[in-house]
């Protein structure tokens, strides 16, 4: 790890405001044969909160207590994209995966972690993912990646509504680690129960976040990275109209990008 030459990396009004790492190279965790190197940034300073919200708009995305961009000089296949909330409409689709899921509630939490959540991280890890390197993680290790969030961060839990007369049941069925920004939700982390799949709840949880964040008048939900050719990452580009961070501006996702 170096301190990074900011040059065609950072954003010009960052640089002399503070310190810009880059990591050494390693192997890409999305396309195999490639390497990556990240920009990053530590974000438990003073005014944490407003730079999040600047870096996440200039293409960054959180992890913990740091904000990083890809920093591949041989391959922009990392893309940072957004929903335009205000653009986006509820296709057949789009109402049909909302039907299946009609009776999950979002409850939101505070950002403090729960076995009940690390439970459910581990098995979702564990089904969807397995060999990842997030499944050998401890509950301690997921305490560090919600409890040291230096920003506005909320825990969306989802669980099924309960009709009068309905057995007890309000175990937790899927879960959602948001950051609130001053022009939109950012979903850093998001897992649900793996029998779930067929409902397509990780696709519910993108369509509640837009209605969310319809309801609060926020003009955009952040999707992270989608990685053109990776099958981890690929779904982000079903939620059109998609924007795309280009290095220097957003601007529209066009159809032969995808």
């Amino acid at each position: 790890m170096k301190e990074a030459d900011t040059k065609e990396i950072i954003p010009p009004d960052f640089v002399r405001k503070m310190k810009f790492y880059l990591t050494s190279p390693q192997p890409c965790p999305y396309l195999p044969g490639k390497m990556e190197r990240k920009v990053f940034a530590n974000l438990a300073v003073d005014g944490a909160v407003n730079l999040n919200d600047s870096l996440t708009r200039s293409g960054f995305r959180r992890s913990q207590t740091i904000a990083y961009r890809p920093a591949c000089k041989a391959c922009g296949a990392c893309r940072s994209v957004r929903i335009d909330v205000a653009a986006f409409t509820m296709s057949k689709r789009w109402k049909r995966v909302l039907a299946r899921n009609e009776m999950l509630e979002r409850e939101p939490t505070n950002a403090r972690a729960t076995r009940e959540q690390f439970r459910l991280l581990k098995k979702y890890l564990n089904e969807r993912h397995p060999g990842g390197g997030m499944t050998e993680m401890e509950i301690r290790d997921y305490a560090g990646m919600v409890d040291a969030s230096p920003v506005r961060t909320v825990v969306f839990e989802y669980r099924n509504r309960l009709e009068p007369g309905q057995a007890d049941d309000d175990a937790l069925q899927a879960a959602a680690l948001t950051d609130v920004l001053r022009d939109g939700l950012s979903m850093v982390y998001s897992f649900f129960r793996p029998e779930l799949s067929e409902r397509s709840v990780g696709s519910f949880m993108v369509l509640d976040h837009i209605r969310l964040a319809a309801e609060l008048e926020l003009p955009y939900v952040y999707l992270g990275y989608w990685v053109r050719g990776s099958d981890k990452m690929g779904y982000k580009a079903d939620f059109q109209p998609l924007e795309v961070f280009d290095g220097e501006a957003w601007r529209p996702l066009l159809d032969e990008e995808i």
